[in-house]
């Protein structure tokens, strides 16, 4: 279904240059769009791409030329827009409202309206699915999960029981969430297991990564605060907090019961050991190892992590380490030189 480009400037509060009722049927990049389609560019090189494809492009105020023959969208961030214009035009393939009679759906769940659940979902008793959420094929909702509106579980995840999911959550292919914790007492009879009888709450509009695991609490909840994107392949272990409009991205893992603050951001291979608690704000450098609490607007980094701007010291240093060994080498052997010579005048 194709939209006027009037329309979608005004979605993002943009300006139209050019053919205000051009029909866009959907998006591309600026090396591949098509003369349907629109894309944004965001300098020159983009926008000399995107004039040779695409249907209709979005830019910022300095890239507007006259002789430009698509129709411009003028925003202050066009990638920003584009985004916003893209989810228009995302396929939705498991968007089919209705039960599958090949789905178990516990006759005592609660479930929403304009649902669509699919072949191979289970719902266990007790569960309550809010309007208009997506089961994918193979999902597992287990006892007592809540799941708030409009919100997409996609195949082959899990959701263990009595967890809370809120409105507009994305969990993608793959997720655990609410799997028991890592938790272990060792005696001389080997590692007894430390029962997790809390859950996990994830609050609104909350994307979760493939394949990622987040363990439930030992006791209370393990949380994850709204608006947090999650990437793929990240653990997140029992009792932990992070706040919200974090950005955890692919291979993050978070020790049990750790407490990031709002908006932190964690690399990708970073981590942080358990029990600390890191403060709003917070950038945590890619493979970095997190080993004591983080202060409010900190940028931290290495190995163990501290101050982003001494770790690249460090790092520019050592690049100089062996100029500095050989010379070290040359002034001791002078040293000891010029002490054999002392010791002869002596």
């Amino acid at each position: 279904m194709g939209r006027k480009v009037k329309e979608l400037a005004q979605l993002v509060a943009g300006r139209v240059v050019g053919d205000q009722g051009f029909e866009v049927k959907g998006v591309g990049g600026a090396d591949n769009a098509d003369c349907n389609q629109i894309t944004f560019a965001l300098n020159q090189k983009f926008f000399r791409q995107a004039k040779q494809r695409a249907g209709a492009i979005i830019v910022t105020e300095d890239l507007i030329e006259e002789d430009v023959v698509q129709p411009l969208i003028v925003v202050d961030n066009p990638r920003l827009a584009f985004a916003k214009i893209a989810k228009i035009f995302l396929p939705q393939p498991y968007a089919q409202p209705g039960i599958s009679k090949e789905a178990a759906v516990s006759a005592e769940a609660e479930v929403g309206d304009e649902v669509s659940i699919h072949p191979g979902v289970v719902v266990e008793a007790g569960a309550k699915i809010g309007d208009r959420v997506i089961l994918a094929p193979g999902v597992y909702i287990g006892h007592d999960v809540e799941i708030g509106q409009d919100s997409i579980i996609h195949p082959n995840s899990v959701i263990e029981y009595e967890c809370k999911l809120g409105n507009e959550v994305e969990v993608n292919a793959g997720a655990v969430i609410g799997c028991q914790g890592y938790g272990f007492e060792t005696s001389a009879d080997g590692h007894e297991k430390v029962p997790q009888f809390g859950n996990v709450v994830i609050e609104d509009k909350v994307e979760v990564g493939a394949n990622v695991t987040i363990d439930r609490a030992a006791t209370g909840s393990t949380v994850i605060g709204q608006g947090t994107k999650i990437d793929n392949l990240v653990h997140i272990a029992h009792n932990v907090e992070v706040g919200a409009d974090s950005l955890l991205i692919a291979q993050v893992g978070i020790a049990g019961s750790t407490k990031l603050g709002k908006r932190v951001t964690l690399a990708g291979k970073s981590g942080v050991v358990g029990h600390l608690e890191v403060g709003d704000d917070v950038t945590v450098g890619a493979y970095s190892a997190v080993t004591n609490d983080v202060t409010d607007n900190s940028f931290v980094s290495g190995y163990p992590a501290h101050e982003h701007r001494q770790e690249r010291r460090i790092k520019a240093a050592r690049k100089k380490l062996p100029q500095m060994i050989k010379k070290m080498r040359r002034l001791e052997k002078k040293v000891a030189q010029l002490e054999e010579k002392l010791d002869q005048e002596g």
